[in-house]
């Protein structure tokens, strides 16, 4: 089987990305229908600091790429950070539960929060964003050899 490789969902970030740049449109043709027109001289201030809110989406944008679910094998690898990284595998069989919470924003989107639940003193993960995440709780339920339903929910 070839290594299964999961990240946070790009929808929310898409979202901020396309409402920051309607922002920032708007706010350039504010300063230049209205602002300019009263006063010629005036730097275009309300467009650059409209810019800075780009720093939200890629604040998000670079959280996301600081997250790596990986099944390869028997063996489900959690890997976070981007310079430095801790990582944490988990051995399928050990997987107990596996519980998907959307909110309602989520399932409008169609993404999810998934918790596993291992045996073992630091037993809950939650990767918090996934795509299809009901989809993803059955296939670790199933490669953990447990009945597709328990832990589901």
């Amino acid at each position: 089987m070839q290594d299964i490789v999961i990240r946070p969902s790009m929808k929310f970030i898409r979202a901020g990305y396309m409402l920051t740049l309607l922002l920032i449109v708007a706010a350039t043709a504010v300063h230049y229908l209205y602002i300019v027109k009263d006063h010629p001289t005036m730097k275009p201030w309300l467009p650059i600091a409209s810019a800075l809110l780009l720093l939200w989406p890629i604040k998000h944008h670079i959280q996301r790429q600081t997250v790596k679910l990986t099944i390869a094998g028997d063996k489900l690898r959690y890997e976070v950070g981007l310079l430095s990284k801790s990582t944490r595998i988990i051995q399928l069989p050990k997987v107990q539960d596996v519980r998907v919470v959307q909110s309602m924003g989520q399932r409008l989107f169609g993404v999810g929060d998934i918790a596993i639940e291992t045996a073992g003193e630091n037993s809950r993960l939650t990767v918090e964003n996934l795509d299809r995440p009901q989809e993803l709780a059955e296939q670790l339920t199933d490669l953990s050899g447990h009945p597709s339903g328990a832990g589901v929910s």
